[in-house]
């Protein structure tokens, strides 16, 4: 028997974990239900947000910015991407190596969608280019819970 049972979720899967924002606007609300206080709207489609808790139809996420919400279940999308949240732009590398020529730059607050994370490097893509970043560079990278 497993020291630390898998938790058990109304929508099975994982908790933490990564989604997106599906739409351009998204209520983010006080409380799992129309009933509680809006509390602001995002206006990021495609903005990676970390489910940290869930009812059947809400989930309590964390942005980027630290921030927890409650969004409504189809109003996130299952993709993984990340964001840039550093002060300066990353280097999308043709390589998982530090000293790996750049493809590219990532942006401060760009998205990219993620491919795949390994040994401390992740693959993405944006505007059909993709490179290695390494994972500390991006948030929605992370394994662990992003906010409490």
């Amino acid at each position: 028997m497993a020291a630390h049972a898998a938790r058990e979720t109304p929508s099975g899967l994982p908790v933490p974990r990564y989604v997106v924002l599906k739409f351009a606007k998204v209520n983010a609300r006080a409380g799992p239900g129309d009933d509680h206080r809006l509390i602001w709207v995002y206006q990021a489609k495609g903005l990676p947000v970390q489910v940290i808790a869930e009812t059947v139809e809400w989930r309590r996420i964390c942005d980027p910015q630290g921030n927890l919400a409650w969004v409504h279940r189809r109003t996130t999308d299952g993709r993984r991407a990340v964001i840039n949240m550093s002060a300066a732009p990353v280097p999308l590398l043709g390589k998982p190596k530090a000293n790996a020529e750049p493809r590219a730059y990532l942006a401060m607050r760009a998205i990219a969608d993620l491919d795949k994370c390994e040994s401390g490097w992740c693959r993405v893509k944006v505007a059909g280019v993709s490179g290695w970043a390494p994972d500390r560079a991006l948030w929605g990278a992370a394994d662990k819970a992003q906010c409490r």
